[in-house]
């Protein structure tokens, strides 16, 4: 098996990334890395593995390129040199932690749809309270949906929830403004009857104060409240753990106390770090492309390559495509 690594993307490129690959090929020896990027920038943090290649390029796509124009324009980039080399066969899955719009441009104007998938979607895995998480899509690939295609949403999300996370029979619910059959406004309204009527477990509608206590295991809406929902959740925790530094920090008494709990308080931390889960997948295409977080570290990294490794193995790609190809000529 075959992954391809963009480099070059990311804050911590190419440090962390290769550190990350490493750490990947270390941990799973039915893999081979294939890292894109500058040979002389990469070269510091490179070892002599028998399963990792590197191919230099010369260029980087940078994180305020607009994506369109910088996937057409720069052909020896990185990223755009990962995804073709998955386009041509010569990788099975690709990995990048770079430019979010780039990525998801490559993926659809490289790597290519699957036929009969309206859009694709980007779909992290969010932490919950037990542990478990929860996927959630789309947090951005697309602003706007349609009833069609949130229903296709909910048919990936639930093949990936099983095939990859491993949980059988996976809830799927439905983002809305309450959870009353009949709640929300016409694009959630249509989606519900066709979610009702996709081979799916669907559980109905929910409501965004109960996903990480685990309502679901896929939660589905359109990119514009997804990606606002991730952003929220993602700034209540990094809010939450600073002001909890504040408080154990205020006076001598509380300092002693962060010290007994230290450990504990450490473990919440990792716990509600969705890097642990993996990175986004971009789902919908004929590949898998994952789009780990621009600030990834090594670990980051590794949890990316890990998910890419999984869908390959369990090819996520191929259920998503049969399942697609059934429900369209039935």
């Amino acid at each position: 098996m075959i992954i391809a690594v963009d480099g070059m993307g990311g804050d911590h490129a190419p440090g962390e990334i290769i550190a990350g690959a490493l750490e990947s090929l270390t941990a799973f020896e039915d893999i081979q890395i294939h890292i894109y990027g500058d040979e002389s920038k990469m070269a510091p943090f490179l070892k002599e593995h028998d399963r990792l290649k590197v191919f230099h390029c010369t260029e980087v796509i940078e994180a305020d390129d607009e994506p369109v124009r910088a996937i057409r324009k720069k052909k020896d980039a990185s990223m755009v040199r990962m995804a073709q080399a998955v386009k041509d066969g010569d990788a099975d899955a690709c990995v990048s932690a770079g430019n979010t719009g780039a990525l998801m441009s490559a993926g659809l104007f490289i790597v290519k749809r699957i036929d009969g998938i309206e859009r694709p979607a980007l779909a992290p895995t969010l932490p919950t309270v037990d542990g478990k998480g929860f996927v959630m899509m789309d947090v951005g690939a697309n602003s706007d949906a349609k009833p069609t295609q949130l229903a296709q949403y909910g048919i990936m999300g639930s093949i990936y929830a099983e095939q990859v996370r491993g949980i059988k029979n996976p809830r799927v619910g439905l983002l809305n403004i309450g959870t009353e059959e009949g709640k929300g406004n016409e694009l959630t309204k249509a989606a519900y009857d066709l979610l009702s009527e996709a081979p799916i477990n669907f559980i109905g509608n929910i409501e965004a104060r109960d996903l990480l206590v685990g309502v679901a295991d896929v939660a589905i809406t359109d990119g514009f409240t997804g990606n606002m929902i991730l952003k929220t959740i993602e700034g209540t925790a990094s809010g939450f753990f600073t002001m909890l530094k504040e408080v154990y920090g205020s006076s001598t008494k509380t300092k002693l106390s962060a010290a007994l709990v230290k450990n504990e308080l450490r473990g919440l931390k990792k716990k509600m770090d969705y890097t642990e889960y993996g990175g986004a997948g971009l789902f919908g295409l004929n590949s898998p492309v994952i789009k780990a977080h621009g600030s990834s570290n090594a670990n980051a990294i590794y949890n990316a390559i890990r998910q890419a490794r999984t869908m390959v193995e369990y090819d996520v790609c191929g259920i998503i495509r049969k399942t697609i190809k059934e429900g369209n000529t039935e």
